[in-house]
């Protein structure tokens, strides 16, 4: 039988020769689709002449836009509709204060779980928030005219 020389086919085709025939090992390059391209990596931070080298933000500082009338407004908004007699011929606003001078009677003892404190206090501070929330939508969309058609 004769030696012969066979070809393996893969990603990249090397040939396996016989044993007689020796030869320095030849490296192969293999390439694929999923391999990028060897690119220099830029730095998007690293700018040779945007600002002298610095950072520069366009976040607005004042995100937030906090104005008073808002706050001020929106507690007045939630305690007219929470100072309203409608539990029990009592309002939430009564039922909170008075869970809290409940519970300040026995002080050092933090308010059992069972408690109606905590109803009464996740409820009536839930609306406050939800009414300062609405509230700065509203006000800041009329004054920065978001509702202008």
């Amino acid at each position: 039988m004769a030696a012969t020389v066979s070809t393996v086919i893969g990603l990249g085709s090397s040939s396996l020769s016989s044993p007689s025939r020796v030869s320095a090992p030849k490296p192969t390059s293999l390439t694929s689709g999923f391999l990028k391209s060897p690119v220099t990596v830029r730095n998007p931070l690293k700018q040779a002449h945007a600002s002298g080298g610095k950072y520069t933000c366009s976040f607005q500082r004042d995100w937030l836009r906090r104005d008073f009338n808002v706050i001020g407004f929106g507690l007045i908004g939630w305690l007219a509709p929470s100072s309203v007699p409608a539990i029990d011929g009592k309002s939430l606003t009564g039922l909170f204060f008075e869970s809290i001078g409940a519970e300040l009677a026995h002080f050092p003892t933090p308010p059992p779980l069972t408690s109606q404190f905590w109803l009464w206090l996740i409820t009536w501070h839930l609306g406050l928030f939800i009414c300062l929330t609405f509230g700065q939508i509203g006000f800041k969309g009329r004054t920065e005219d978001y509702f202008e058609k």
